[in-house]
């Protein structure tokens, strides 16, 4: 139970790690999902193509859709991208690195039921099974059999108990011809993926670290700053519930009184409180304003207003600002600077 209990920390630790986590879970229910499906072939020369392919593709598709729905990322990259400019500008570097992010981790699930499925080898068996070669494998000049019928058969061979073309090709040949094909796309495939995953990995930070390092630290920040907005508003929410229902009560109180009902009145030791964490927004009209104008134009990224220029030529980022003339008895400090 400790262990359990420290990968589930672990995977709350940040967004990334819980992302990672939910992408794991999925992966493994696809692989139970498949060792769970019941594939049933239908054996007819027009519907094995679309049945094989389908249960190669779709799934995954839907995987990767669901990838997306799971992420909470999706919902803030939409909101970032479909916000107005407002008094902070958009970053595409950092909604493309959200974006990307969100797609790698979508297609872990689809790949492994990809890849399992390759290996499996039962789609492909399906879907290609009309076109095994006869001249390679089985007794092309059969006599007695249009190129009709000869697709009627060779539909069947993945239905072993109903496969009745054994003089055509044997089924044993037919099925492991086209499994051995199958296995080797699917390593192929894995291949593929692998090699893909390596290069993302090790060849990024050679070319551009330090861009990704900023786009990984703005989706950060843009995440934390949701999740802190979020809490700011649900608790000035309870503080502006708290309030009017302390106020509903003080009336009904008042008006018992005012009908020669004496009741004892105490009053609440945290309605100060309470008051405080309003911060001025004491209606519904001020609170609509204030989540419209955060939508609308959010406050840039600067935490500190910029320095004036001066005659002495210090002026713009970087430079020390000119100092201020105040009561506090002026320090004076030497600066050293070296070439080395």
């Amino acid at each position: 139970m400790d262990k359990f209990r420290m990968i589930f920390q672990f995977f709350q630790s940040n967004q990334e790690s819980f992302m990672n986590g939910i992408c794991g879970i999925m992966a493994l229910a696809s692989t139970q999902m498949y060792s769970a499906f019941d594939f049933n072939c239908p054996c007819l020369p027009h519907y094995n193509l679309a049945y094989g392919l389908g249960i190669l593709l779709v799934p995954p598709f839907i995987l990767f859709l669901l990838g997306f729905v799971l992420n909470n990322n999706i919902s803030m990259l939409a909101e970032e991208w479909r916000r107005p400019q407002g008094r902070r500008g958009k970053d595409p570097s950092v909604l493309r690195y959200m974006f990307c992010s969100m797609a790698q981790r979508a297609m872990i699930a689809p790949a492994v039921w990809v890849s399992v499925t390759l290996l499996d080898g039962k789609c492909i068996t399906c879907a290609f099974c009309t076109s095994v070669p006869l001249e390679t494998l089985g007794n092309a000049s059969h006599p007695r059999l249009s190129q009709g019928e000869i697709q009627r058969v060779l539909a069947r061979i993945p239905c072993k108990e109903i496969y009745n073309g054994q003089q055509l090709i044997a089924n044993e040949v037919a099925v492991r011809y086209l499994r051995c094909i199958s296995q080797a796309l699917g390593w192929c495939f894995v291949l593929l993926m692998t090699t893909l995953a390596f290069l993302v990995r090790s060849l990024r930070p050679c070319f551009s670290q330090a861009a990704f390092l900023k786009s990984r630290y703005w989706s950060h920040y843009i995440d934390i700053e949701r999740k802190l907005f979020d809490e700011t508003c649900a608790e000035h929410a309870r503080s502006f519930a708290k309030v009017c229902i302390q106020q509903f009560f003080e009336g009904m109180s008042t008006d018992l009184v005012a009908a020669r009902c004496q009741l004892p009145r105490k009053a609440p030791a945290d309605a100060g409180e309470a008051a405080e964490k309003l911060l001025g927004i004491t209606d519904q009209g001020t609170m609509n304003m204030a989540l419209k104008s955060w939508h609308r134009c959010k406050p840039p990224l600067h935490l500190h207003p910029p320095a004036l220029p001066t005659g002495n030529g210090w002026a713009g980022e970087g430079q020390p600002p000119t100092p201020t003339h105040s009561s506090a008895p002026r320090r004076e400090t030497a600066a050293y600077y070296s070439w080395v």
